[in-house]
């Protein structure tokens, strides 16, 4: 399960329990009848009775396991949020056909041609690529993996000048601004004699 849909699942898990639990409350407190294992007995019950608020309050552990407790549910809630939040990968891009309607062109498809194209370029080993943005004004990010003897400036001339620029014309874009980055396979030193 990819974890765009993980985290939908997840969410709407959390939701429905958040909704059932808060719905029995008010149901119990408007009147209705609690079951015998609710932890509520009537419209007039309160979540934790002053006995129970107070039980723990002389304990020299308790406020720092509460506190540290909630720090850490708030940092987990923090996380998972800015992965939920975080900017993912391109799905579709928009593409005008010159003849007033427009089509799509899933993003994955061009990641795939750019990245197929670029290791068909002299000196480049391998390529990832991520498309970002939106829909009409897709951003690439780019990592090249360049063979040891090769300039990385004419890599990049040359990846620029070829590549995106045949990507960015086939998909009669605009522009498609790109963040490269290069590094280079990793090698023995060679032997000199």
């Amino acid at each position: 399960m990819r974890s765009g849909r993980l985290h939908r699942v997840l969410l709407a898990l959390v939701g429905l329990l958040l909704l059932a639990l808060g719905g029995s409350v008010l149901a119990v407190g408007l009147g209705a009848p609690a079951p015998s294992w609710w932890i509520h007995t009537g419209p007039h019950d309160v979540l934790l009775t002053r006995a129970e608020r107070t039980h723990w309050r002389g304990t020299g552990w308790w406020w720092p396991a509460v506190l540290a407790t909630l720090a850490v549910l708030v940092l987990l809630t923090l996380c998972w949020l800015t992965t939920v939040l975080r900017r993912r990968r391109l799905g579709e891009i928009l593409i005008d056909t010159g003849d007033g309607e427009s089509a799509l062109l899933r993003g994955r498809a061009l990641e795939s041609a750019l990245a197929q194209e670029a290791v068909q370029q002299r000196g480049v080993a391998h390529a990832e690529i991520l498309l970002r943005g939106r829909r009409t004004k897709p951003t690439a990010k780019i990592w090249l993996q360049l063979e040891p003897h090769v300039d990385p400036s004419t890599a990049l001339n040359d990846f620029t000048a070829q590549v995106l620029t045949h990507a960015r014309e086939s998909a009669r874009l605009p522009s498609l601004p790109a963040e490269i980055r290069l590094r280079t396979v990793k090698h023995r030193a060679e032997r000199v004699t």
